[in-house]
């Protein structure tokens, strides 16, 4: 693993000359090695294409903020092959840290392939990223190393859900009074929304305990988007990108994220296939009306965990604050008319 340190100035959006240089020793080691080509993936995430030897090849280089650099590094190098999971993410070739502390590139193997289509989902690609989700939360359930998982990557379980909804609470409380009758209207709603939320915090506690669903590690952030299905030869391979949101909590919390990219009437089967791999591996889940509950309390934490930030940036005076309240308002708004998220079959 190479340790390079860049430049304070290395911090736009493409990778700089030091991460490419890193990427070049990590193809080869005798310096013939030509950057023949870039693609941007997504904000600060970049393919790095490099020919050798008469051989193409690719890199993705990634920039993290430090504060998640090390739990995204753990995941990849011990956490995931600690439980026989290494597969579960791309392997991590290189860290390149910047001088200044502004950043850390990770540079990952590029394992190619697409994401899941969660318009016209394939029910074996489907099926095939299902059984490393459910491989991945049987593997950690009481796991040794959970301890440290939550140490480093946080805790996305009820404590998630209090701290952001108490977070959320004091922001909304804290706007200024000079406001328009709108975004009075709209500070008073969602604060006794917020409000209600957290007396309900023993009772969702309660019900979590019950449900027998356990700790365990959590990617954090189940979208679609980071689950990759690649095409090796005959056989296809499932592969999970972009572990910066990775924490400890209940499976609930994944699973809310992965099935509610999906439209309703796909969800009910895609559980299904969640429940039957998670028996397999000696964890039975709830019924479908706890399971509903409980990813109502993981929907509403990411929730009040956004508008926090909101209600800050609005308390501060910026515009986007409100803007960005009314949207979560419609969050909670469509998830009570959607109800239930997930039929029974």
């Amino acid at each position: 693993m190479s340790n390079i340190a860049l430049s304070s100035a290395a911090v736009d959006d493409l990778p700089p000359a030091e991460v490419v240089d890193s990427a070049r020793r990590v193809i080869s080691s005798d310096g013939d090695v030509q950057l023949w080509g870039r693609e941007r993936l997504k904000n600060k995430v970049h393919r790095l294409s490099f020919e050798a030897g008469g051989r193409r090849t690719s890199l993705v280089a990634k920039r993290l903020l430090p504060s998640r650099a090390r739990a995204v590094q753990l995941v990849a190098e011990r956490w995931l092959p600690a439980a026989g999971l290494a597969r579960a993410c791309p392997s991590l070739r290189a860290v390149v840290r910047e001088r200044g502390g502004g950043g850390v590139w990770h540079l990952y193997e590029d394992v190619g392939g697409s994401e899941l289509d969660c318009r016209s989902p394939d029910p074996a690609r489907v099926e095939l990223v299902v059984e490393l989700i459910a491989e991945l939360h049987a593997g950690f359930t009481e796991h040794a190393l959970l301890g440290e998982c939550r140490a480093v990557g946080g805790d996305l379980g009820m404590g998630f859900f209090v701290s952001e909804l108490a977070s959320s609470i004091r922001h909304l409380r804290s706007l200024a009074t000079d406001l328009s009758p709108g975004d009075v209207e709209l500070t008073h709603r969602l604060l006794g929304r917020m409000e209600r939320l957290y007396d309900q915090r023993e009772e969702r506690t309660k019900l979590l305990a019950a449900s027998g669903d356990g700790d365990t590690l959590l990617h954090g952030d189940l979208w679609t988007t980071n689950t990759i299905v690649t095409e090796r030869g005959d056989r296809l391979l499932a592969t999970l990108i972009d572990w910066d949101h990775a924490g400890v909590g209940p499976a609930a919390y994944d699973l809310s994220t992965f099935l509610f990219r999906f439209a309703p009437e796909h969800r009910a089967w895609i559980l299904g296939l969640y429940r039957e791999a998670a028996l397999r591996r000696g964890r039975r889940l709830p019924d479908v009306r706890t399971l509903n509950r409980l990813f109502e309390t993981a929907e509403f934490a990411r929730y009040a965990c956004c508008l926090a930030e909101a209600a800050a940036a609005a308390a501060s005076g910026r515009r986007w604050g409100f803007e960005q309240m009314a949207e979560i308002e419609g969050w909670f708004c469509a998830w009570s008319s959607s109800a239930p998220p997930v039929a029974s079959k």
